[in-house]
């Protein structure tokens, strides 16, 4: 066993027992490098990823190679779930040295001051489709290093300013904010659609849920039927497609074709947080049962397979089980004959496509709709009831013959930030389709963060086996800044404002830039690298600078506080000219513009306890994304902009912009008025 045996990250488990003289990040590797001399090999994965696998197995357990690493390099192995910073870093640097994006396994060659002079992703053993073999590329870039170091030093030179130039300049003079970035966003997507298939451009088909979080607000906040069609499409595509579990619920990380047929099959807990909303929203604004479904399938994952006893949930399933990927999710038709009864062959035969031909690898089945479900009732000459019922008892006995397989592996490190997406997801699931017991499992989630991750008032970034991680970085804080302000809107818990103010506070103590505005990845007192980024671009998760812009412009809707709002129109300003450049790029910052072209509304209801919650209930089913509505009915001190006046019946109080309208006692003219957004500043 090397050193990575005494690391708690599953990732870096997966290579405790490799050959290579792994090191794990840190100053003990960095210093070794500067003594020796050596280059550094960075090798940075995550546990679900299936090229990190293949290039564990062919090259990491390979003695020779293996020997060769030990010979040439220092040798360091990086969680990129755990050390996002690192990744970030790296990934960029990778991008300016070969002019192309990264990906994982990611493998850079670094000098012992850990600037970057060559690197890649997978490598194979043996040199196939175009790459070398990983052998002859640790002795060609051992050899740069030795025999080319002026050249390494200046392109090292370049690389710095490189970054330095990535920092967004300060903002000179009073911004000047418009609606073209967000029309123009909107025109962007639109070309890139796909109006058969849902989703944009072509394979790889990733779900992009940030664009189609942009998407549904666009059509709230202005009625457009064009964004409308581009979200619901794609979600109820996805839905019915492969890159939906339709056994076990929850959606694989993306597809490999442009019909969502068949995934990546690793799941990720970051992927599902974001979609559980978004369908719970597509659901509010449609009503289509398909979009329940989704939503209630994410929620039954979590709660079969992704829970953790501290209260979170896992970071990830792996794709491979044994040794290959996606084989915990296959079938042959024959073997699914074998296990429903005729009846319900009849129906999931035709529902899922079983008597065509194969489609993975043309041997395999994976279950995707082939059919609608309405459609194989009238062919089956059943009712719908009916089919339906039947559909149901075929996934029930499918299920549980396939929990009888061998399991992906778990990565079952709770992260921050995934959870708190995960948290805000159940959240506004539970309000939108009415679902208490979504409700409480966002509690205990929540809470288990506070109580184990939250240290002398710092947030912590993972925790794994009793072992709390490190500090926690700007989309920790974000995230879970917006996961309360839904929990909130949800159920008032005046622990869940406290905490909410503190990370507010917390997001402009560590991380705002105070000078040119906009947030840095790290907080002022980490560890200092090669770089520190203001990341803008939304990628597989928000950017946290466009999170933390929302949450705290939100959030000082709430509280009053005009710092917070302060510092979100600092960080829009400070982006804008890359928003007017290629807005949707950023998704995340233009709901920040639209939120300050169209001020959010807030609604504040009071009034006795017994009927309250049925007010509370009713503005959650409302696909209302600018309004925040909260019923403050906890004991503690309350800021001006929640101190309503007692009453013997509910009331609801409701400002926008600088205009606050007397208060409403009905619910039915509320839910009237506030079924579009309110046009008053």
């Amino acid at each position: 066993m090397n050193r990575l045996a005494r690391e708690s990250s599953p990732y870096l488990q997966q290579h405790a027992h490799q050959p290579v003289d792994w090191y794990p990040w840190g100053e003990e590797a960095l210093q070794r490098a500067r003594q020796e001399d050596k280059p550094i090999l960075l090798s940075i994965g995550y546990s679900a990823c299936h090229w990190c696998h293949a290039m564990a197995h062919e090259c990491f357990e390979d003695e020779a190679v293996a020997a060769l690493m030990n010979r040439l390099f220092i040798n360091i192995k990086v969680d990129r779930e755990e050390r996002p910073d690192l990744d970030q870093i790296y990934q960029t640097a990778h991008q300016m040295l070969l002019r192309q994006p990264g990906g994982w396994p990611l493998t850079m060659f670094l000098t012992p001051q850990a600037l970057p002079f060559f690197g890649g992703t997978f490598f194979p053993r043996e040199p196939r489709h175009g790459l070398p073999a990983f052998a002859e590329l640790l002795q060609s870039a051992a050899q740069a290093y030795r025999e080319k170091p002026a050249a390494i030093a200046e392109q090292n030179q370049a690389i710095l300013e490189a970054f330095a130039s990535s920092l967004p300049a300060a903002v000179r003079g009073t911004p000047v904010f418009n609606a073209d970035p967000l029309a123009q966003a909107v025109a962007e997507l639109d070309a890139n659609f796909d109006r058969r298939r849902g989703g944009f451009g072509g394979a790889p088909k990733f779900p992009r849920p940030l664009d189609l979080d942009f998407l549904l607000r666009r059509h709230a906040a202005t009625g457009d039927p064009n964004a409308r069609e581009m979200a619901l499409v794609t979600l109820e595509r996805m839905a019915e497609g492969g890159i939906h579990d339709h056994l076990g619920g929850g959606f694989f990380r993306y597809s490999t074709d442009t019909y969502w047929t068949i995934p990546h099959f690793e799941k990720m807990l970051s992927d599902n947080g974001l979609l559980l909303g978004l369908y719970a929203d597509a659901w509010a604004l449609s009503h289509k049962p398909v979009f329940q479904w989704a939503a209630s399938g994410i929620v039954a994952w979590l709660e079969a397979e992704m829970q953790l006893p501290e209260g979170g949930f896992a970071a990830a399933l792996d794709a491979d089980s044994e040794g290959e990927e996606g084989r915990f999710y296959l079938w042959t038709p024959a073997e699914i004959h074998a296990l429903l009864a005729p009846e319900e062959w009849t129906v999931a035969a035709a529902y899922w496509g079983l008597e065509g031909d194969a489609n993975f690898e043309g041997r395999e089945w994976h279950l995707r709709q082939v059919l609608a479900l309405e459609q194989v009732a009238e062919q089956r000459n059943l009712s719908l009831n009916e089919a339906r019922a039947r559909l149901a008892a075929a996934r029930q006995r499918l299920l549980r013959a396939r929990n009888e397989r061998r399991r992906p592996g778990r990565d079952d490190k709770l992260l921050t930030g995934w959870n708190a997406l995960a948290i805000r997801g159940l959240a506004r699931a539970a309000r939108a389709l009415g679902r208490p017991e979504w409700l409480a499992l966002a509690y205990r989630a929540m809470d288990g963060i506070r109580r184990e991750l939250w240290r002398n008032e710092r947030l912590l970034a993972s925790w794994k086996d009793g072992k709390p991680g490190r500090r926690a970085f700007l989309d920790d804080y974000a995230f879970l800044l917006l996961a309360l302000l839904e929990l909130l809107q949800a159920g008032w818990r005046d622990e869940d404002y406290r905490f909410a103010t503190a990370l507010a506070d917390g997001l402009l103590q560590h991380f705002e830039d105070p000078v040119d505005g906009g947030f840095f990845f790290t907080a002022h007192d980490d560890e200092p690298l090669i770089h520190r980024p203001k990341p803008l671009e939304d990628h597989a998760t928000p950017s946290g600078n466009g999170a933390a812009a929302f949450a705290l412009g939100r959030f000082a809707l709430l509280s009053g506080e005009p710092r917070y709002a302060a510092a979100a129109r600092r960080t829009l300003a400070l982006f804008l000219p890359e928003l007017r450049r290629q807005p949707s790029a950023y998704p995340g910052l233009l709901n920040v513009l639209g939120d300050e072209l169209s001020p959010p509304a807030l609604a504040v209801l009071q009034g006795p306890g017994a009927a309250l919650p049925a007010w509370v209930d009713e503005l959650g089913r409302l696909p209302a994304p600018w309004l925040l509505a909260v019923a403050p009915t906890g004991k503690a001190a309350r800021p001006e902009t929640l101190l309503k006046p007692a009453s013997s019946h509910v009331n609801a109080w409701v400002c926008c912009g600088v205009t606050c309208l007397p208060p409403i006692d009905g619910l039915e003219p509320l839910l009237g008025m506030l079924a579009k957004p309110l046009k008053v500043h």
